[in-house]
């Protein structure tokens, strides 16, 4: 496919700690992403973001009301989640409780990142709760164990063929789904 109308996938980096290792494991997925014409990528650092964790206050926030109008233009999204005590961070809880239509019937994939379960235990709970929003996760994962010494100083895996050959089944898996929810949802809305 080419870059005629390119799907619009928002990579959202979930971690907000300092000294963090997602921009390191999400500016790797963009250099996978980078030759492809079928895609144009937003990327959402939520570290950047500063969404507020008290939920339904009113007026909403204006940093919730910056990030809605990108969700919502998402056709497809990946996530980049460290494992945070057998789960995910709660940023990432705020940024999707903050939401709920912009995730629906849009498909997601991981990234994920950590110790030995190599963040696999935070993709598998966030399933749960995408699955609550009407929203398509992926199976296909690339997934990164041992942080941070399974990368080298520059940023790069040290089994790079191996991730990057990942990247691509996630990323063909990502687009034909993204492409077939985004026609059925300009079909067919429903009421």
């Amino acid at each position: 496919m080419d870059g005629e109308n390119p799907l619009r996938l928002a990579v959202v980096i979930g971690s907000v700690r300092e000294g963090r290792f997602g921009p390191t494991a999400a500016n790797w997925f963009l250099e996978q992403v980078a030759p492809r014409t079928d895609v144009d990528v937003d990327v959402l650092d939520l570290a950047d973001a500063c969404l507020p964790d008290r939920l339904g206050t009113s007026p909403v926030p204006s940093e919730v009301a910056a990030v809605g109008p990108r969700l919502e233009a998402a056709d497809a999204f990946v996530i980049v989640t460290p494992e945070y005590n057998h789960s995910f961070p709660a940023s990432l809880k705020t940024l999707i409780d903050w939401h709920h239509d912009e995730w629906q019937r849009k498909p997601v994939a991981f990234v994920s990142y950590g110790g030995f379960c190599g963040g696999l235990r935070a993709v598998e709970a966030l399933r749960l709760v995408f699955a609550g929003l009407h929203a398509a996760t992926l199976r296909d994962v690339v997934s990164f164990h041992g942080i941070p010494a399974s990368f080298d100083a520059a940023g790069r895996p040290l089994d790079a063929e191996a991730k990057a050959a990942a990247a691509k089944t996630l990323l063909d898996e990502l687009t034909w789904w993204a492409r077939a929810l985004r026609d059925a949802r300009a079909a067919r809305a429903l009421g």
